[in-house]
């Protein structure tokens, strides 16, 4: 067993997108551009509906999937495939664009909360054109395992004998929502050939690798280093945080706003086709907890 260390800490900085969202940016930022697969990771939240009532009117998204993850509130969603939904706190939303989406995202509070997650994952080559797809799965239908002092929900990978309900064949996605009461510790088996991190935004906690401790405090990024096993301990107060971790892609990434490809002449088709209203080629491929059940 190699525990990994946390090879870089990461705080967030706030960046206003869509009509004036304020998100905290960790990933996707000047201090880690990209962590190969994944592009970007945003961390919106806040009690003030002000802050985020414009939302993300319609915008176009090609050759990568987002995957948003409500804590709180809830995001009502439409795209140019038809799809429409609304994600409520503990859901999640599997969107890979692939050959071209366009959609907007509206944040809406319960209970005077909204918060949540959204991370950019990349697609290979051989996938940036293809067609879309769109997974959906309500808060019920997530797997969660409880063993002492700590809570698990798996959105994608496996976990205590349990899988995911999130299925990205490209990375072999792992993503797991974590809970950790006062002093708790929390262990996980991270295959070595996987790239990763953890984002705690509540409480904290501590790494010790080598008889060395390291301190994963709230709303960080802490990027993983090498190893076969993720272990640590929440703070006095727990910890609340998402570990993320995937198969990295190996392929080039050139990345223009929305449009994430292989190079500066397909990035720049994309901006043409987005400008010529040619962006949308085809409907997604629909999987939600209905569908699964059906």
């Amino acid at each position: 067993m190699n525990i990994r260390s946390i090879q870089q800490q990461i705080n967030a900085v706030a960046v206003t997108e869509g009509a004036g969202v304020s998100v905290h940016r960790s990933l996707g930022t000047a201090a880690l551009k990209n962590l190969d697969p994944f592009l970007m990771l945003d961390h919106f939240g806040s009690d003030d509906p002000e802050q985020y009532i414009a939302g993300f009117p319609d915008h176009p998204h090609r050759g990568f999937i987002t995957l948003t993850y409500m804590l709180d509130g809830h995001m009502e969603h439409r795209d140019s495939m038809g799809n429409r939904g609304d994600l409520r706190a503990g859901g999640v939303q599997w969107m890979k664009a692939a050959s071209g989406v366009i959609h907007s995202e509206m944040p809406q509070q319960s209970n005077g909360l909204m918060r949540g997650f959204q991370l950019w994952i990349n697609l290979p080559a051989a996938e940036k054109m293809s067609d879309p797809a769109y997974q959906e799965f309500a808060a019920e239908a997530i797997p969660e395992v409880a063993e002492a002092g700590v809570k698990v929900r798996l959105l994608a990978g496996e976990y205590g004998g349990q899988r995911g309900v999130i299925d990205d064949p490209h990375t072999d996605l792992l993503y797991l929502d974590v809970a950790l009461q006062p002093n708790a510790v929390f262990a996980a088996p991270l295959a070595a050939e996987k790239r990763g991190f953890i984002y705690v935004y509540a409480g904290d906690a501590q790494v010790e690798v080598n008889s060395r401790a390291q301190t994963l405090s709230g709303h960080s990024f802490n990027l993983l280093g090498a190893g076969d096993q993720v272990q640590l301990t929440a703070g006095s107060e727990g910890a609340r945080l998402i570990l993320v971790a995937g198969r990295p892609i190996g392929e080039s990434i050139v990345q223009y706003g929305p449009f994430v490809m292989n190079s500066r002449e397909e990035v720049e088709q994309a901006m043409r086709d987005y400008r010529d209203g040619s962006l949308v080629r085809a409907r997604a491929e629909v999987k939600t907890e209905a569908s699964q059940a059906g």
